[in-house]
């Protein structure tokens, strides 16, 4: 495990970096096994008090972590603030994370039936954005608890039960909607 620390529009000074350091391997000792930590932080354009120009600072965390990613960002006027609320922005997620498992592990669950979606074509389209990402077989829960983590609408998984490729997606009304496409 390694923590990659990056600054955009800040020099991350060796205080910082040891913060974040001592902060972010604190959480993640609860995991057997995490990949490499991503931690950006970075100051956006913010509003001129008393003519001394203040932004915003954001910082971002990233790693995966016994097969899930966990992902966290906060924005404060205080760099170390926002260290500190998106440490407890992670932690709140491994603890969500955790309890899921349990809960999962000590409970049955109903069978997810499948939904059948009809794609419809767009006359002109362009792809601006190519992402290649490794996916690992679980479950639909397991799926539905990742994209939570991630902050997403949907998330793309490979189900174990099913042997396929589906999706999972967060619809208006709050519920979950599970796609399982077909080949004819």
């Amino acid at each position: 495990m390694s923590v990659n620390i990056r600054g955009k529009n800040i020099d991350v000074t060796p205080a910082l970096k040891d913060y974040v350091e001592k902060k972010v391997v604190k959480v993640t000792k609860q995991f057997r096994t995490v990949g490499d930590i991503s931690v950006l932080m970075r100051v956006e354009k913010g509003d001129s008090i008393k003519g001394e120009r203040v932004g915003d600072n954001v910082v971002e965390i990233t790693f995966p972590a016994g097969g899930v990613i966990f992902r966290a960002q906060e924005t404060t006027k205080d760099m170390y603030s926002s260290i500190d609320l998106v440490v407890e922005k992670i932690e709140r997620q491994i603890h969500k994370y955790k309890t899921k498992l349990m809960r999962n592990r000590y409970s049955n669950f109903k069978e997810e039936q499948p939904v059948s979606v009809v794609a419809s074509e767009e006359p002109e389209f362009r792809i601006v954005r190519n992402k290649r990402f490794v996916m690992r077989p679980m479950g639909v829960e397991e799926a539905v608890m990742q994209m939570n983590l991630l902050n997403h609408d949907f998330f793309v998984f490979f189900d174990d039960e099913l042997e396929a490729v589906n999706v999972v997606y967060r619809r208006k009304d709050g519920d979950y909607g599970l796609l399982s496409p077909e080949l004819k």
